[in-house]
């Protein structure tokens, strides 16, 4: 059976229906070809083949903390409160779960997909491999960004020295790692395989860690993509420029391609494995999978590497694929909000969303019945004094606000604080390479696109508003109110990180 394409003997209802939703960290656009299946991502690219593929469809932030408001919320970071995590609006889970959706979710270690932060909210079961509070020295040291496991494995992989430990196997070639694309897998199974074919929708959501940087998938991934071998040494030479937000040669930018396409590779085999355990069990054919990435990656497209606060093609233009059983499949070119997914999994369901969902649902796009709305996706973005300042800043009073609007043919960028902006046609510059902000500097799209910006600056940046967030899946969320100060262990772990 193709567990890509599912089971046609398998019948088909129009009813609600049970949704896996899988984001993956840092994941391009460019992930996924439009014709063809890359090496690196066979099952995403077969996924669109089948599913509705939106090819504009951008992230409402540079990084995780700003995207996932919208991912989980329909709503933009910083709509409630200056700080990150969820407002105190309903989330996509809460909504679930109080229509009585049975609803799991399965976090790789992203240190602001947590508890704290309010992600665990209306889980029936969550789990984020973030360590408790007061666990120790992995508990202070780890887990406050989603680069610590990363770090702190290349460093144990150069002591320890011997093979078997480099390559961390076991029996697979998998690295050792607690919350890498096979655990995620193994989790996914477990919940999957508790399922009957007739049981009630549920809601499922994964999110994969291995495409953020540092790349250290293991050795199997890597020879499959690249045909070679990546030392050890040149990794950790590789990546600790790319920490220090350093330039490198061109070699070095290649080797670093290599290791992101094998480490999207690994993530690519885990997520068959998940498509598999729904054939396996009869739900392949009733279940919509949704699959995105919360914002890109740059290697040096705008002179640096990973994900610093910038608004650009490459970090903010995101593959989305809706594999629904009824759609009608197809490329849609509109330009789509990630804030569409909650409602989008609220009506493929059969629950009402809230109405502080501020996205509206793709379904009947997917369907083939009508076209997104044209309005632009706000994108935001908070910049130090450098675009490389350590820490990143996270809250609006720690840099200039960076907002960004986009069609499918343009981008337009306005930095707030010191009033400049810029304009990329999309369709002649897919790259955002050449700022034409004076030659249209008096047309009709930007006067649009910079009205919707400077109000959404707007709205951003006044006065506090908002009462603290309240409530969590795991009890009382102390993290909930941005006025707050984090535990003392999530705060050890975030100054350690220099994140505080």
């Amino acid at each position: 059976m193709d567990s890509v394409r599912g089971d046609p003997s398998e019948e088909r209802t129009n009813g609600p229906l049970s949704t896996v939703l899988i984001t993956i960290d840092s994941l391009r656009s460019d992930t996924i070809a439009a014709d063809g299946r890359p090496k690196h991502a066979p099952t995403l690219a077969a996924l669109a083949e089948r599913g509705t593929v939106f090819e504009n469809a951008f992230a409402h932030g540079n990084w995780t903390p700003f995207s996932f408001p919208s991912v989980f919320a329909s709503r933009p970071v910083f709509a409630e409160l200056g700080d990150i995590g969820l407002p105190g609006s309903p989330t996509l889970a809460e909504t679930l779960s109080a229509a009585g959706i049975d609803t799991a979710g399965i976090n790789a270690a992203n240190g602001f997909l947590t508890d704290f932060w309010g992600y665990g909210r209306g889980f029936d079961d969550f789990l984020s491999y973030v360590p408790d509070a007061g666990s120790g020295a992995y508990s202070k040291y780890v887990s406050a960004h989603p680069t610590v496991q990363g770090w702190i494995q290349l460093a144990s992989v150069a002591a320890r020295g011997t093979i078997d430990r480099v390559r961390g196997t076991d029996g697979n070639g998998e690295r050792r790692v607690e919350a890498g694309a096979a655990d995620v897998e193994a989790r996914a199974r477990a919940f999957i395989e508790a399922r009957e074919a007739d049981d009630p929708p549920f809601f499922l959501w994964l999110h994969y860690m291995d495409a953020h940087t540092p790349y250290i998938p293991a050795p199997r991934h890597v020879k499959h993509v690249t045909g070679d071998r990546i030392g050890l040494l040149r990794t950790l030479r590789a990546h600790a420029h790319t920490g220090l937000g350093l330039e490198v040669d061109a070699a070095t930018r290649r080797r670093l391609r290599g290791l992101y396409r094998a480490a999207v590779h690994a993530v690519d085999t885990s997520v068959r494995g998940v498509l598999d355990a729904l054939s396996d069990r009869g739900l392949r054919d009733r279940t919509c999978v949704i699959v995105a990435g919360d914002h890109g990656e740059e290697f040096e497209e705008h002179g640096h590497l990973a994900h610093y606060p910038k608004l650009y093609e490459e970090l903010i233009h995101v593959p989305l694929i809706v594999d629904h059983p009824h759609g009608e499949g197809g490329r849609i070119p509109e330009a789509v909000g990630l804030k569409a997914i909650p409602p989008t999994v609220c009506e493929t369901i059969g629950v009402a969303p809230p109405e502080a969902f501020e996205g509206e649902s793709l379904l009947d796009t997917v369907r083939g019945e009508a076209s997104p709305d044209a309005e632009p996706v706000l994108s935001v973005a908070v910049r130090g004094e450098t675009v490389t300042q350590q820490p990143i800043p996270r809250r609006l009073d720690e840099g200039e606000l960076l907002v960004s609007a986009r069609t499918r043919e343009w981008t337009y960028i306005r930095h707030v604080d010191s009033g400049t902006h810029e304009l990329y046609d999309r369709a002649s510059d897919p790259a955002e390479q050449r700022n034409v902000i004076e030659a249209f500097a008096d047309s009709e799209i930007v006067s649009r696109l910079a009205e919707a910006a400077t109000e959404h600056a707007a709205r951003l940046g006044g006065e506090p508003r908002a009462a603290p967030r309240t409530g969590s899946s795991a009890g009382s969320n102390p993290g909930s109110n941005s006025t707050s100060e984090p535990p003392s262990g999530v705060a050890a772990r975030l100054e350690a990180l220099g994140y505080r």
